[in-house]
This record gives structure tokens, C-alpha cells and sequence, in this order.
């Protein structure tokens, strides 16, 4: 296992780190303001509202007071949204501290255009500001400049957005109408420079050179006291002694590609390493691309076409194999891919691709192959093929095609396979790049350290995630179970290797240093989980039961009305404006404004708005639709009174004081209808069910649903170092403790602190109780038998803050009985996305708080159900303290009320 890496210190980093978690830091409560959240397209993460919050930090804070942090540097993945980080920068550093100038550095042109889309080019689709700028009432104008005005405009951002070799060659050669040191001295201004491992060239090197761009980044920073310069990169070498005494006072916030992929905002990576030919690679692959099209289409009716990138080392080997691709597509026949699949199946073994048997059985249970090979020759015909070679070792987006290669995802870009040898792929933010192939080119290149570290970074990029539509949701986090068919299909990025030794040596290295967790994509045996057979000897599973309330079945006619699913349907609607325009915001985020100097405006539609939003999203396919309200007989009776009603209410927007809401563009209109429409598909989802629960539980004997099953663990080989330390790391445990019924936990570590902190409680229980058991509800242990679908929990009752009828499973029981009595506690440890699994917790609680609903089949034995608050790690909410309470009427000894 690789070591983990000891920590450098970085004094201004671990300082900030402490502000944040200081009652006593005066600006503790600062939050992002309204005037960034308000004018952004994106709503910031958390991890970049952290960004933005340390920097305010060093810039007001009482502790930073007598001293001027004039640079900093950010330290954020690839694909963590770095450029919505500095567009917020920009509007803060502005309103906050009066910068007008904004100087923005990149190292190539083709990140340069991309940028310039991004900041300046309201019509780009990659556009990352609201249309109109809106500050204190005024609208705020960003003008793209050569030069900063000596003669400045209120209300006006310029921005001079140029490579750093331009930059540095003014600076140097004091060129007519450029930018020299005494321009940037006039005026304060800010230096945002992007990919800043490229501006270190002398603590690389030790040897300065008198014209560097590092020397002419430092002239412009000190030419003003009051000047600034951010930097952003996802790598920084701190390892070198020189970079990290230049950085290790300048680092102020870290979040790196490890945690970047645990918060599930990438896509899983997989490699998959074959000894196979270039030729047959290439059809896998072809099958396997294809195969991901079909799967997204066929089991979830989302259109997807996931791109493949073919890797070399050198353009005649990239070119030599692009001729190649072109003739296999060609020349396939029904007849030669049986032959091939035929082949495959001859060499199968135990170590081969998962993802690729899946696609290979698929071929070969389908009925005719003739469509798949009239398919193939479809989508990867060459005109959906572009290579991106050429003599120059810049970027690939510097090659050409950069408005091809920078709309991959759009339905309108048909391009499906790239050719490249580019180094450099800084700026490529392409999204639905699923499969990575990197082509032998000659039998005797082995991947040099720096080769593989090139094309760990090229896999780092490539894992962003896909945002897909499913039933009319988009989500920027992973949706499915790590390691599930679905994630593997839709949510992982697959590296094709070669299978040679040294280079997988050095790859696997490269992959590790940059802590990015991969593991080759084989077939995973699942592991035994098996009910100790001591616990069989005991009463408790001869006897003892688990409680869950019953369900009564919903028939199709109980759903007869939107009320039923939880939608209001008689009152009129109110979207907030600037949420209803947020439609590609993060999942995982909400927007909260301030609307206290707002006024509502009717929505002005007809029936073409509607018919428009309801095409859109998926959900509202009529075959969709019918799913869930099974009395429904067409879209349009949808719209009407028995249903929604929406002719007979009013839509109003929420609108600033300032704004003129009666002239709403079309665009907005659907915006603000598509916000609405969302929303009520998510309470038409979450409240139907073809059951629901009631407030009577029912016993079900534990030997009969407590049973032997059978998980997986999750196959990572690299980035290992960070994961052992991280709280939703799977391994599997080996408990041999009498508490808890089974020999072994395939969990994670939140979970794992769970059972040890019980653990350090049994013998306190055991005073009172004459059985304590821990019982582990695996999900994986339902499947080993449909009878255990019994065992979820369901609402009951009323006064729901959400509907949620299908019901879940909480992950711990705990089990305690003596003579007069029996308590089963339901325990579930949560590490994410605790906001949107809020209802849960509720749920426990709903438990606790309404005892007098409950009523047992049973009324032999005195039965007391409870649930206490989402067990986090270290115990935030207080859920051990609960189960003192609970169990014992006190604290657990050596408790405090805090903990």
C-alpha cells in the first residue's frame, strides 16, 4: 500500500483553516454575498464558497490587519470549477475593495478563448454571468480591454485577458501602445493567473533568466502596494524545495482531485489493461462506446454520446492509427464482429474487463447484429472523427479546432473520436469524454515518468463529470452505487492500456502521486458476510424479531389528484427570478436571496410555453407520465383543472425592485416554467408508490430475514494513500466481538467509528440489558431474497415536511432486550448528501415523537421502536448521546451534554 505522504506545513493555510473554525474570528458568520450568488450562472459549491470565504478572510480579518496578503494561491482540482471561483473573485474584489483592472494570464490561445467565452461572451453557451450584472441596484458593465483607461467609468470591470508570453514580451520590449510596469503602477489592479505551475520558471529551474514570465508577473504584482495576483492550479509541486519556499506562505485553500472524486463530482475511473492489438482495442472500444450509447438509451431513454480520445506518442503512430480506425469501421461486417466477439470469448479469463464482458454479452444475446454494425458505421463514420495533430507541441485546443473540441457536448456536435498526441490539455473541459486509449506505437517505448504523469493529468480531466438528463433531472454528482452496472456504464471513465510491465509500473506510480483513485476494471468477486454461528445459539435468533411498519397497497385509483403526490394545485406559484434562470445550478446547492425589496410578476404564456418545457424534460413524456399517475390519459389533460390546473392559476416571478418584470424575454419565460415544472416532478416522484406506510409495526422473525449475503468491495489499486483515511472508503472488517451479529462489515469508515463507539458501550448496556445485539441491514442482504423487502421503513402519519412513500433502510439496528422489555433503535450513519436525505432523519425523529401512533401486531411483549439523528463522524449530531438517553434514561459515563 503507498505511503501516505507526510503533510508540509503551508502557515497561511493551516491560519486561514483555524479562522474558519474560530468562534472568535469577528467575520466567522460570513457567508458569500448575494451580489456573487445573485449575477452567477453556476451556484458555488461548498467547497468554493470555502474558496471565496478564506480569501475574504485574509483580506479583513482582524489576525491579517498589519499585513498586506497581496498573493495567493488556490489549489483546486481539475473540473472543480476553478473559473467560477475567479468570476466570483472578480465581483467581490470589486464591490468589496474597489478594483476596477482585472489582468487574466494563461499560458496557451486556446485557453484563452475558452476564458474569454467564459468572462466576456454573453452569447457562449459557457457564459458564466447572469445577461445583466446587477449590484446595489446598478448595472455593472465588464468591458474586455487591451489597455486599462487612465480615464475610468462608475459601475465598469475591465478586463485585459492575454497569455503571459504576451504579457512578458511587453513588459520586456516596451512595444507602442503595450502595457508596461508603469501602466500597471497607475492604477490598483488584480493578476488572476490560471494554470500558475506554468509562471515558477526559476524555482524550477534555480536559475532565473532576467526575462522570465515569472520576473514580469512579480514586476506587475509590485508595481502597485495595492496590486494583487491570485493564482490557480491543480498542480503544484511541493515536493520540490523551490516551489514549495515560494508557495508555502501564498497556499489559502487546498481541494484536491482525492476529494474531488469521494465528493462524487467526477466521474469514477477505471482502467482497463489489455495485450491485445491495436486493431482489436480499438473494436473493443468501438463496442464498448457504442454500448454505453445503447445502455443510456435503451434502460433510461437519455441520449448520450460518449466521445473516445486515442492517445499516442508520436503523430505519424496517431495518424497511421487514425487510417487504421477508418478502414476497421469500413470493412466491418455482421460476420466479422461474431468472429471477433467469438475470439474474445476464447480468450476469456477471471482478470478481464467487467465493463467490457457486460458490452460483449450484449452483442452476443442480441437478436441481429446488423443494426449494430449499421450503427457503428453511423456514428463513427470519418466525418464524426477529428484528429487533432500537428508539428507543434502546444495544446490540444490550440490545434484548429477548438469550437469542435470545445462543444462536444452539445447535440448539435456529432463528433465522436479524437486523434491526438497533444501534451498539454489545459482548458479541455470536455465532459462526455468516456473512454481513453493509449495506443502501444512501438513495442519498444515504455512510459517514461514523465510520459505517465501526462496522462494521469489527461485521466484527471477526463473523469469531470457528465451531467445526463434521467427523468428530467440534471445531477453534478455521481447518481448511482460505485461499482454498480449503471455507474460502471454511466459514471466511469475508462483508460485503455497497454500491457507493459514498466510503463503500468510508472502509471500506476503517476496515478498514485497525484493521489487519483483508480483500480483496473476486472471482474470483482464478491465476498461472504455470514451470520456468526454463535448468534444462531442464542434465543434472540430463535425467537427474538425486527420491526418495520406495515404498508397497505395504493391502487391506481387513490391517485386521482396532484394533492395525493403532495402538489398544490389551487394556489397560484411564485418562483424566485434569479433561481428559475439557474438551470444548469448545482444539485447539491440551493440559492438564497434576499427578496425583501422585490415585487411579483405575472408570467405571461401560452399553451406553446408549456408544450415546449414539458418536451425538455423527460419526466414529462407522456409514456413517463403514465408511470406515475396511472390515471392520466394525455399530456394535455395533465395541464388541466383534474390536474395540475395550470390554466386556471398564476405563475408569478419574484423580481428585484430594479428590474422592469414586464418585459420578460421568452427564454426567461421558459426558464421560470421549466424551474416550476421541475419542482413538481420531484413531489409527483417522491409521493407516489404502489404502497404506503401505516402506523402499525409488524415483528418478523430475525432467523428468517437475518441472513448469509454476499458485496463487493471496491477495487482501487491507486490514490490509496488519501482513501485509507477517508470516511466513505469501503473495506471489509473482520468483528469477532459477540455484539454484533455477523463475522465481518463491508462498510466504510463512518460507519466503522459507529460500531466501535457502540462497542465502547456495550458493557454499560449490558447492566441493564440482558441482550445487546448490533445488527448490520446491508441493502446487499435483501437481494439474496425478495422476502426482505419488507424491511424498509416508512412514513406514517402526517405533518411531512416532503413526501416520501417508497420508504428506506436504515443501516444499524440496535438491539436491546431484558425481561420487561425490548428497544430496537434505528441507526444510520451518513457522510453526504445529508441535505437531500434530510427526510430520513426526520423520519427517525417523527418516530420518537409520535409513540402514541404506533400500535404492534404483538402486544405479548412491551416493544419500544426509536431512531435517533444521522450518525456523522466524530458524532456531530449527537447520535451515541441519544442512545444513552434512549437506552438508559442518562448519558453514557463519560459523556458530556456536548457530546
Amino acid at each position: 500500500m503507498a505511503k501516505k505522504k507526510k503533510q508540509l506545513p503551508l502557515p497561511l493555510y493551516d491560519e486561514v483553516k483555524q479562522l474558519n473554525e474560530s468562534l472568535f474570528n469577528e467575520q466567522f458568520d460570513w457567508e458569500t454575498p448575494e451580489y456573487i450568488t445573485n449575477n452567477m450562472v453556476h451556484t458555488f459549491r461548498y467547497y468554493q464558497n470555502a474558496a471565496l470565504r478564506f480569501f475574504h478572510y485574509s483580506q479583513v480579518a482582524e489576525a491579517f490587519r498589519f499585513r498586506n496578503v497581496n498573493h495567493v494561491l488556490f489549489n483546486m482540482a481539475t473540473g472543480s470549477g476553478k473559473t467560477d471561483l475567479m468570476a466570483g473573485l472578480i465581483l467581490y474584489l470589486f464591490q468589496e475593495h474597489g478594483y476596477q483592472n482585472f489582468l487574466f494570464l494563461v499560458n496557451t490561445n486556446g485557453v484563452l478563448n475558452k476564458t474569454i467565452d467564459n468572462l466576456t461572451n454573453m452569447s457562449s453557451e459557457k457564459y458564466l454571468y447572469t445577461p445583466q450584472i446587477e449590484i446595489d441596484g446598478e448595472r455593472i458593465e465588464i468591458r474586455q480591454v487591451e489597455t486599462f483607461p487612465k480615464t475610468q467609468s462608475k459601475n465598469t470591470i475591465y478586463l485585459k485577458l492575454a497569455t503571459v508570453q504576451r504579457v512578458a514580451s511587453d513588459i520586456y520590449t516596451q512595444k507602442e501602445n503595450a502595457m508596461g510596469a508603469e501602466d500597471y503602477a497607475r492604477d490598483k489592479m488584480v493578476i488572476l493567473g490560471d494554470e500558475a505551475h506554468h509562471y515558477s520558471a526559476s524555482t524550477k529551474s534555480e536559475k532565473e533568466t532576467e526575462q522570465s514570465w515569472e520576473k514580469a508577473i512579480s514586476t506587475i504584482l509590485h508595481a502597485n502596494e495595492e496590486n494583487r495576483l491570485l493564482e490557480f492550479t491543480a498542480t503544484i509541486d511541493l515536493e520540490n524545495k523551490n516551489v514549495y519556499e515560494k508557495y508555502k506562505d501564498k497556499v489559502l485553500y487546498r481541494y484536491a482531485l482525492d476529494r474531488f472524486i469521494q465528493d462524487k463530482y467526477s466521474k469514477n475511473v477505471k482502467r482497463i489493461q489489455s495485450s491485445n492489438t491495436d486493431v482489436d482495442n480499438m473494436l473493443n472500444v468501438i463496442l464498448l462506446s457504442e454500448y454505453r450509447r445503447r445502455y443510456a438509451l435503451e434502460e433510461h431513454r437519455i441520449y448520450m454520446k460518449p466521445v473516445i480520445m486515442f492517445k499516442s506518442q508520436r503523430i505519424d503512430a496517431s495518424n497511421e492509427a487514425h487510417e487504421q480506425f477508418n478502414r476497421l469501421v469500413e470493412t466491418l461486417t455482421v460476420e466479422s464482429l461474431k468472429s471477433f466477439l467469438d475470439r474474445q470469448a476464447q480468450i476469456a479469463s477471471e482478470d478481464d474487463s467487467e465493463t467490457l464482458a457486460l458490452a460483449h454479452d450484449y452483442y452476443r444475446n442480441h437478436e441481429t447484429l446488423s443494426d449494430v454494425v449499421r450503427d457503428i458505421k453511423r456514428e463513427l463514420a470519418p466525418t464524426r472523427i477529428i484528429n487533432a495533430n500537428d508539428t507543434s507541441q502546444s495544446g490540444i485546443l490550440e490545434k484548429g479546432h477548438y469550437e469542435a473540441l470545445n462543444s462536444l457536448e452539445s447535440p448539435s456536435n456529432l463528433y465522436r473520436v479524437i486523434f491526438a498526441v497533444a501534451r498539454l490539455t489545459e482548458g479541455w473541459d470536455v465532459l462526455n469524454l468516456f473512454d481513453i486509449v493509449r495506443l502501444s506505437d512501438d513495442p519498444k517505448t515504455k512510459g517514461t515518468k514523465a510520459t505517465t504523469m501526462s496522462e494521469a493529468q489527461l485521466i484527471g480531466r477526463g473523469a469531470r463529470y457528465y451531467p445526463f438528463l434521467l427523468e428530467g433531472e440534471r445531477s453534478f454528482t455521481r447518481r448511482f452505487d460505485d461499482d454498480s452496472k449503471d455507474s460502471l456504464i454511466l459514471e466511469t471513465i475508462h483508460y485503455h492500456t497497454i500491457n507493459e510491465p514498466q510503463y503500468l509500473k510508472n502509471l500506476v506510480s503517476a496515478l498514485d502521486e497525484m493521489n487519483l483513485p483508480t483500480g483496473e476494471d476486472k471482474k470483482n468477486p464478491l465476498l461472504d458476510v455470514k451470520v456468526k454461528p454463535a448468534f444462531k445459539r442464542t434465543n434472540v435468533w430463535k425467537y427474538g424479531r425486527i420491526y418495520y411498519n406495515e404498508t397497505v397497497e395504493v391502487a391506481d385509483n387513490y391517485y386521482d389528484s396532484l394533492e395525493k403526490y403532495g402538489v398544490d394545485t389551487t394556489n397560484d406559484v411564485v418562483i424566485p427570478y434569479i433561481s428559475s434562470l439557474q438551470e444548469v445550478g448545482y444539485k447539491d446547492t440551493k440559492v438564497h436571496e434576499d427578496y425583501s425589496n422585490a415585487y411579483n410578476v405575472a408570467v405571461s404564456f401560452d399553451r406553446r410555453y408549456l408544450q415546449k418545457v414539458m418536451n425538455r424534460l423527460c419526466f414529462y413524456h407522456f409514456s413517463n407520465l403514465k408511470r406515475y399517475i396511472p390515471l392520466l390519459k394525455s399530456r394535455e389533460e395533465f395541464l388541466e383543472e383534474r390536474w395540475l390546473n395550470i390554466y386556471n392559476r398564476t405563475i408569478y416571478v419574484t423580481v428585484p425592485q430594479t428590474m422592469d418584470g414586464e418585459v420578460l424575454t421568452p427564454t426567461e419565460k421558459l426558464n421560470i416554467l421549466e424551474q416550476y415544472f421541475i419542482d413538481v416532478s420531484k413531489q409527483i416522484k417522491a409521493g407516489y408508490s404502489k404502497e404506503r406506510g401505516t402506523g402499525k409495526f409488524i415483528g418478523y422473525p430475525i432467523k428468517e430475514y437475518i441472513a448469509n449475503y454476499r458485496k463487493r468491495v471496491p477495487n482501487y489499486d491507486t490514490g490509496r494513500a488519501f482513501m485509507q483515511d477517508d470516511p466513505q472508503t469501503v473495506k471489509r472488517y473482520e468483528l469477532k466481538e459477540d455484539f454484533f451479529v455477523y463475522d465481518s462489515a463491508i462498510i466504510n469508515l463512518t460507519e466503522k467509528q459507529l460500531i466501535d463507539r457502540i462497542a465502547e458501550r456495550v458493557k454499560e448496556l449490558e447492566k441493564v440489558y440482558s441482550d445487546v445485539y448490533l445488527i448490520r441491514m446491508d441493502e446487499n442482504m435483501h437481494r439474496e431474497s425478495a422476502k426482505n423487502n419488507k424491511l424498509k421503513l416508512h412514513q406514517f402519519g402526517t405533518g411531512h415536511d416532503e413526501v416520501h412513500l417508497a420508504g428506506f433502510q436504515p443501516d444499524f439496528i440496535l438491539y436491546l432486550q431484558n425481561t420487561d422489555y425490548f428497544i430496537q433503535i434505528f441507526i444510520e450513519p451518513k457522510g453526504r448528501n445529508i441535505e437531500e436525505q434530510q427526510w430520513k432523519e426526520d423520519l427517525l425523529m417523527y418516530i420518537n415523537e409520535h409513540e402514541a401512533e404506533i400500535i404492534f401486531e404483538d402486544e405479548m411483549q412491551d416493544v419500544k421502536i426509536k431512531g435517533v439523528k444521522f450518525y456523522t463522524m466524530n458524532d456531530g449530531r449527537g447520535s451515541i448521546r441519544q442512545i444513552g438517553e434512549i437506552a438508559l434514561g442518562r448519558l453514557f459515563k463519560g459523556l458530556s451534554v456536548r457530546d
